[in-house]
């Protein structure tokens, strides 16, 4: 076999491997992350402040803002934050504050904007009735049990942890979009994180928990100098690491309650998470292609080969690539205690809208957030075309 063509195809057979390993060692990663609750009585339990940035009335907001009052801990504060008193939020923050009359639980409401991100203007707006040197600020969307706060104190008994995050699980609230979804955090992301955390230290936040000390918040900063970045919960970890602090990963793993009306809205959502990370690191942004297996194997399989053996030989790697991504999809359902029927056969259409995201977000840099147009700079620096 010679030509072009030839050499087109045995490169994409190597590459179609390549990323069959990556898929492989991503779902052995999983399989090996352990979520070990702490064990009562063992750690100390400093004082926490709870900070929840609350925007509208999001489906289960009532379940999600509920598990974060049943907290299993002695001393924690929670300050809940929204924009205006007519934000439908205010009636189910204020119920809580009835049926949990023992609990330290405080709103606050404030317009002030910081900068164009209006959830890290909201933080900075309830900064101020934080009465704690811990502070734990958690997604509204997001659900916990009642040892959360738990785990993340046992990571804060060394000095140098500045900060502790969490990685998240998706559950869907109901509905195919919502599925989607989940099963791109279940079995593309939270392994992707994984596979990452291998080969370098952790210097980044995620929403879903970002528990950090007051000191150390300070040192990076502040919420001001957040509040115009559209990764602020990844810029605050880089930024807390810079300054001498360590960011650590409790292995404490919270639920991200997911409710997409529509396929359209999910797809929006995930392009916003594809132009963010392009913007902050674009060349793994650009590398991070080879995670999607069945993709790229089809493409492999596409090449025009007259001869048969590579075609072959590319057709049993598609073959293998939704093999591996069925596992990936049984894998995460028992690792992550993933309790929705299984549905094997959405995992390959999963990959293939991962790629196509993926391929999406070179398209242009504009982005929507809670009805908002955005564009984001090189630096994640979020351009309001809305005006502010």
């Amino acid at each position: 076999m010679t030509g072009v063509p030839t050499l087109i195809a045995m490169a994409g057979v190597a590459l179609s491997l390549l990323s069959l390993g990556y898929v492989a060692y991503a779902a052995w990663r999983l399989y090996r992350f352990k979520n070990v609750p702490p064990r009562p009585g063992t750690e100390a339990l400093p004082p926490m402040t709870i900070l929840k940035p609350i925007c509208g009335l999001e489906t289960a907001l009532y379940e999600n803002l509920r598990s974060f009052c049943e907290q299993d801990y002695p001393d924690c504060q929670i300050v809940f934050g929204v924009r205006e008193t007519s934000d439908p939020a205010v009636d189910v923050v204020r119920r809580l504050i009835r049926e949990y009359p023992r609990r330290d639980l405080q709103l606050v409401v404030d317009d002030r904007l910081t900068g164009s991100n209006y959830k890290v203007s909201n933080l900075a707006n309830m900064y101020h009735a934080a009465r704690h040197d811990i502070l734990v600020i958690a997604d509204s969307d997001m659900r916990v049990e009642r040892h959360y706060l738990r785990a993340l104190a046992a990571e804060f008994a060394d000095r140098r942890v500045g900060a502790v995050t969490c990685l998240y699980r998706g559950v869907p609230a109901a509905g195919l979009a919502s599925r989607l979804s989940a099963m791109a955090i279940n079995e593309w992301f939270l392994p992707s994180v994984l596979v990452a955390l291998r080969f370098r230290k952790l210097d980044f936040c995620f929403g879903s928990t970002m528990a950090v000390r007051r000191e150390a918040l300070a040192a990076a900063g502040g919420f001001a100098s957040l509040a115009s970045l559209l990764a602020d919960d990844h810029m605050l970890g880089k930024r807390i690491s810079r300054a001498g602090y360590r960011v650590v990963l409790s292995p404490y793993v919270v639920d991200n309650i997911i409710a997409e009306p529509d396929l359209g809205s999910a797809l929006g959502r995930e392009l916003r998470w594809a132009r963010t990370i392009l913007s902050l690191e674009p060349a793994g942004y650009a590398l991070s292609a080879i995670t999607y297996a069945v993709p790229v194997t089809l493409l492999c399989a596409a090449i025009d080969v007259r001869a048969g053996i590579l075609q072959t030989l590319a057709w049993c790697l598609v073959a293998a690539a939704a093999g591996l991504r069925v596992l990936m999809h049984f894998v995460a359902r028992w690792r992550l205690h993933i309790r929705e029927p299984a549905a094997p056969w959405l995992a390959p259409l999963r990959d293939l809208l991962g790629f196509l995201i993926w391929a999406a977000g070179f398209l242009g840099r504009d982005v929507s957030w809670r009805g908002r147009r955005f564009s984001i700079d090189k630096g994640g620096q979020l351009l309001s075309q809305q005006g502010v």
